[in-house]
């Protein structure tokens, strides 16, 4: 159980503050007690200078958690992991696979983990845990492994693919969320949610029945999603009955704006410099 525990906000589509910097990924720094831990890297253009601002000591991660793999969540990973302390990795396995996108009438685009193998991730951390079941990374914080589909309403949120031809779907099994343990609920950190936010927290509630959902904060990629989507998710958000949430990265405006009338007075904007701090 967390006592104290402080979330920063170090990379995100959004700056609301001078001297920062933001971008198209997501990375949050997360101090639970005395333990700190990386949680996502960003595309990898922001992180150390966002860290340095924000007085936040990324060098001394003892941990760095993958969410995915793609580059707006691991580009700053050689970086995360080139250090004289090294920090163990958490990841699934399928983050290291090619991964391609491709829109309609465009070329396909490599968007996977860039400049980092296994056996490179494996030489530069001081161990790396293969995430494929959920797993606990210290005490009061878990990982959750692969997230379960469900329901027939969520996807992966676009059109992802594990080759460049663009012929076999990624079904992106390495997606995964992190949750924290508080005496009054789980804060539960989230990357893309390609598992869908629905799946993630249902997903949580059968490793942890009963718990309340104290929070929920990172990209729910809903900036695609489908009125019947959008509604469903709505409907099912309001059964976990989530006290605070911070929609960031790739949830879109439209669906953080309706998650706001659903919701008032529980949502609150994401950006680069948010600090979170949950004190029980």
């Amino acid at each position: 159980m967390i006592s104290q525990l402080t979330i920063t906000v170090l990379s995100d589509n959004v700056v609301r503050q001078p001297d920062l910097l933001g971008e198209w990924g997501w990375s949050v720094w997360i101090e639970a007690d005395e333990r700190r831990i990386l949680f996502d890297t960003g595309a990898g253009r922001v992180l150390e200078h966002n860290a340095r601002h924000l007085h936040v000591p990324v060098e001394s991660a003892e941990f760095v958690v993958l969410s995915h793999g793609h580059y707006d969540h691991t580009g700053g990973l050689v970086a995360a992991l080139s250090r004289d302390h090294r920090p163990e990795l958490w990841v699934h396995p399928a983050a290291f696979e090619p991964k391609f996108s491709r829109r309609e009438n465009a070329p396909a685009r490599a968007i996977g983990l860039p400049g980092l193998n296994p056996e490179g991730a494996r030489m530069r951390a001081r161990q790396v845990h293969w995430t494929s079941a959920p797993a606990q990374i210290c005490d009061g914080v878990w990982v959750t492994g692969e997230i379960p589909r469900r329901n027939s309403f969520e996807d992966t949120g676009g059109p992802f693919f594990l080759d460049e031809a663009c012929r076999q779907p990624d079904p992106l099994v390495d997606d995964q969320a992190l949750w924290i343990e508080t005496a009054r609920g789980l804060v539960v950190v989230l990357g893309c949610c390609h598992a869908g936010v629905v799946n993630t927290l249902e997903h949580v509630r059968q490793l942890r029945p009963g718990a309340p959902i104290r929070a929920l904060i990172g990209g729910l990629h809903l900036v695609r999603a489908a009125p019947e989507r959008m509604e469903r998710t709505l409907e099912a958000l309001a059964a976990f009955d989530p006290q605070l949430i911070v929609p960031s990265h790739c949830t879109g405006w439209g669906p953080t704006v309706q998650l706001a009338q659903r919701f008032p007075g529980r949502v609150q904007e994401s950006a680069v410099g948010k600090r979170l701090r949950f004190d029980d």
